[in-house]
């Protein structure tokens, strides 16, 4: 058991790196507008993600699942208006990148799972103990004091933090294997992606195939980019507790950060610092006492089966 735990975590942790590091992958895109990189990564993501369900002999299960969704209107029509809020989301991030918000976009990220906690207390009827409740005051707050230090709301981050949790939730009520449904929802957006990659080729405004071969590849390998860290994150998902992976998700904006401060020199002051630090503290304070409430639900299990 602790065997398959371990590589749960080694599995998770290397989606994790991945999604961090992806802004350099970004970055080197920096030269193509943000709307061809998100039509190349809808497009290539639904070929890399079948292709991956062809291997592993689930073409079948693939079948069965839109079936299955076609029979249940009210899933199907859900999980179209999840492809299409991650794809806002992904457009979103890759133009935030691009336009050197990284220290937003890794701000939007660290606060998402709070907003998935407030949207679980309204839509799933969820409960928070005390100290969860305090997390979130402290995150609010961390939100106010960087919202008077810019001088303005910080949309970005919010948006992209709410079209997430959004997403995450609307994905828990429609039960899918991780890699079949990224291929399900791709294939939604995938007809849309062509007609604007047709409109863009037709008006001479396409980059792929007018600018140079690692562009080209590039955008190509934008699918593998978007399916390993899913198939990664899949895979550690299935060998470990829930718990660990709320852990290990603030890996990601982590590595965010860092690149943006570090190695892109974005801005980071006294004021962002304590906004951060506000933040960081509610992530620990959350993920503490959500550590605790899981090993007090096992204790629990052990002694009745006792």
């Amino acid at each position: 058991m602790l065997e398959n735990e371990r590589q749960g975590v080694i599995w998770a942790l290397g989606a994790y790196l991945v999604w961090g590091v992806l802004p350099i992958y970004w970055k080197w895109l920096g030269h193509v507008p943000s709307g061809e990189i998100l039509t190349s990564r809808v497009i290539w993501a639904f070929v890399f993600t079948l292709l991956f369900v062809v291997l592993m002999r689930s073409s079948k299960l693939l079948i069965v699942d839109i079936r299955a969704l076609w029979k249940n209107q009210k899933a199907f029509w859900g999980l179209f208006f999840a492809s299409a809020l991650i794809s806002a989301n992904w457009f979103l991030y890759i133009w935030a990148v691009n336009n050197n918000h990284l220290v937003e976009t890794s701000l939007g990220y660290y606060i998402n799972p709070l907003i998935s906690v407030l949207l679980g207390i309204i839509f799933l009827k969820e409960r928070l103990t005390t100290a969860q409740k305090l997390a979130v005051v402290i995150a609010f707050i961390g939100v106010i004091v960087l919202t008077i230090s810019y001088g303005r709301f910080p949309w970005l981050a919010i948006v992209l933090a709410i079209s997430f949790a959004i997403y995450g939730l609307m994905k828990k009520t429609i039960p899918l294997d991780a890699v079949r449904g990224l291929t399900i929802e791709t294939l939604f957006i995938v007809p849309f992606a062509l007609i604007y990659y047709l409109y863009l080729f037709v008006t001479g405004k396409a980059i792929m195939f007018h600018n140079d071969i690692q562009t080209d590849i590039l955008l190509v390998l934008t699918g593998a980019a978007t399916a390993i860290p899913l198939v990664l994150f899949a895979k550690g998902a299935q060998r470990m507790p829930l718990y660990m992976i709320g852990f290990l998700q603030y890996i990601a904006p982590t590595c965010m950060l860092f690149l943006g401060v570090i190695i892109y020199g974005e801005t980071f002051n006294a004021i962002d610092l304590l906004s951060f630090s506000l933040i960081w503290l509610a992530l620990i304070l959350f993920t503490v006492s959500k550590v605790m409430e899981a090993r007090t639900r096992t204790k629990k299990l052990k002694l009745a089966k006792l």
